[in-house]
């Protein structure tokens, strides 16, 4: 039986969060929508964990985009949505989904970036100004998308969220969801707020004068 919603979670080496990330999820299975994870190699016990609190467990090839898709070619559903496995969803987050798909393609979440630095705050805003201005979405803020109009995440090393972006954004501008997904700010806090803010602003930079995505990849350490 199709699922309204599936939510596809990538995950590499998450045993320490992916039992919280599926927990959050359980009142949206509990709805009728499906989990889905795909686990990218994991040398860790992610892949057992996760049977425990999704609908299905997908082995792909590591790599966010080759997951993301893989997890959403085993998908039963009529709208599809990305979600990392530190990140998590706003109340009823379902039935804004659908809310703004009826008058976009596809679309994202606000964020708020969890965690203890001043900035991060600063940070969110600005990553949620930037994303209405231009239509680009990243990873952190659950994007959503009507399976008819998924063609696929490119599967490149770095930037497949933005590489989606700029394909979606021919078909309709994004739906610019105020809602707010609460991501983890670990990333930031342990590579250093500041040096993070300049090493993704020049990621972006250099991506957009077109450096290729696995030599930004190696440069960002995924």
């Amino acid at each position: 039986m199709a699922a309204p919603l599936s939510i596809i979670v990538p995950a590499l080496n998450e045993v320490l969060r992916i039992p919280g990330a599926l927990e959050a999820l359980a009142p949206l299975r509990q709805r009728g929508h499906e989990v889905i994870v795909v686990d990218g190699g994991s040398s860790d016990d992610t892949a057992a964990l996760a049977r425990r609190g999704s609908d299905l467990v997908v082995r792909s090839a590591p790599g966010r985009a080759r997951q993301m898709n893989a997890g959403a070619r085993a998908a039963t559903g009529e709208a599809l949505l990305f979600l990392h496995a530190d990140t998590r969803l706003p109340p009823e987050s379902d039935k804004l989904v659908f809310e703004g798909l009826e008058r976009r393609a596809w679309g994202r979440f606000d964020v708020s970036i969890e965690g203890r630095h001043p900035m991060l705050r600063v940070i969110a805003t600005l990553m949620n100004l930037r994303s209405r201005l231009s239509g680009i979405a990243t990873g952190d803020q659950a994007i959503f998308v009507r399976r008819e109009a998924f063609a696929g995440f490119p599967e490149i090393a770095l930037m497949e969220d933005v590489a989606f972006s700029r394909a979606m954004k021919r078909i309709s501008p994004p739906a610019c969801l105020s809602a707010r997904a609460v991501t983890s700010g670990r990333r930031w806090e342990e590579k250093g707020v500041w040096r993070t803010i300049f090493l993704m602003w020049r990621l972006r930079w250099r991506y957009w004068r077109g450096e290729s995505p696995e030599a930004l990849a190696r440069l960002y350490g995924r």
